[in-house]
């Protein structure tokens, strides 16, 4: 069986790939939701080789099925929906491999939590429970160990405020906050900020018109005075984030890895610098399913990283008959 360890200290893309492989069989063996993918596709286990042939079970799954390979739960994470709307159920096992995950995710890019003070603006995610990414938060916020960490809803003029003050006292700080309430604030107030890293989330919640990331980006550099924003890159359905430290350029953590599927074949790669469907693997996620064709557009860059486009419409996604079983 594979351990954290195992997951957690990948060196390279042979281990990785190694690694893959075993908890493919592994899930597809324990996974009733993703092995009946697999036998849907025609895909038996011992043909799958290569890290290329595993199946990628479509996100959508997570809205109607219980994704996973163990019957008992530490904690559920939901995802936001319109009033409604299903929303994607995941079903974590074991919460200490996700609190590695994001802790040594964070880490590997920002470097010791408890040299930033953590400030966050994410308010559609407060309001309502079951948010993956407000455990992630809260554990931040606290392993700062600052003071003024923390949490702010609807009092914009305080967080304008705390920031000011914290800027200009040479504390480094981190503000996290999802789109549309970063444009808020910058409405509210212009800022010219030299110790803090500005990180949006993406999503405008139905709050806001979406906007392509450089239009927002240009917004945001200008509201706040830097020079670049930072993004998170993760889901509900994962355990794993990737992180751009400007220009939308993102990089995985080792465990986690991105392929880019033909927009017109659902089982066909695109070559690296092309567009298509971003396929994650998160083997993180081992007691779920590591392998997740999401409905965001990107492409991959030289050296693992890679950008997000978009996302498809539901009347883009071709290959359609693999999204139902």
């Amino acid at each position: 069986m594979i351990t954290a360890t195992d997951i957690f200290s990948i060196v390279n893309r042979k281990n990785f790939d190694k690694i893959a492989l075993k908890i493919f069989r592994y899930q597809y063996d324990s996974n009733l939701v993703y092995r009946e993918f697999c036998e849907h596709l025609k895909v038996k286990k011992d043909a799958v080789k290569l890290v290329r042939q595993i199946p990628f079970l479509p996100i959508e799954f997570f809205k109607s099925h219980e994704v996973t390979t163990k019957a008992e739960v530490d904690i559920e994470f939901t995802s936001s929906g319109t009033t409604g709307a299903i929303t994607s159920r995941h079903l974590v096992h074991d919460l200490e491999i996700y609190k590695q995950s994001f802790r040594q995710g964070f880490a590997r890019t920002y470097g010791n939590i408890e040299d930033f003070t953590v400030l966050a603006l994410l308010p559609s995610y407060l309001q309502r429970q079951g948010s993956s990414l407000i455990y992630m938060v809260s554990d931040l916020i606290k392993a700062s160990n600052h003071r003024d960490s923390g949490f702010y809803l609807d009092n914009i003029e305080e967080l304008a405020q705390k920031l000011n003050e914290l800027d200009k006292s040479g504390q480094n700080v981190i503000l996290i906050g999802v789109s549309y309430a970063l444009l808020d604030l910058i409405e509210y107030q212009k800022f010219n900020l030299h110790n803090t890293i500005v990180m949006e989330t993406g999503g405008m919640k139905g709050r806001r018109k979406e906007l392509i990331r450089e239009e927002l980006h240009e917004l945001l550099c200008k509201g706040f005075g830097v020079s670049k924003i930072h993004s998170e890159y993760g889901m509900t359905e994962l355990l794993s984030q990737a992180y751009s430290t400007g220009n939308g350029v993102f990089e995985c953590p080792p465990w986690m890895n991105i392929l880019i599927r033909d927009p017109e074949d659902a089982l066909a790669y695109m070559a690296d610098g092309k567009s298509g469907g971003i396929n994650v693997i998160d083997l993180a996620n081992v007691y779920s399913c590591s392998f997740i064709a999401t409905q965001d557009l990107g492409k991959v860059l030289p050296n693992d990283q890679f950008e997000i486009l978009g996302r498809f419409d539901n009347s883009d996604i071709r290959g359609c008959n693999l999204m139902v079983l």
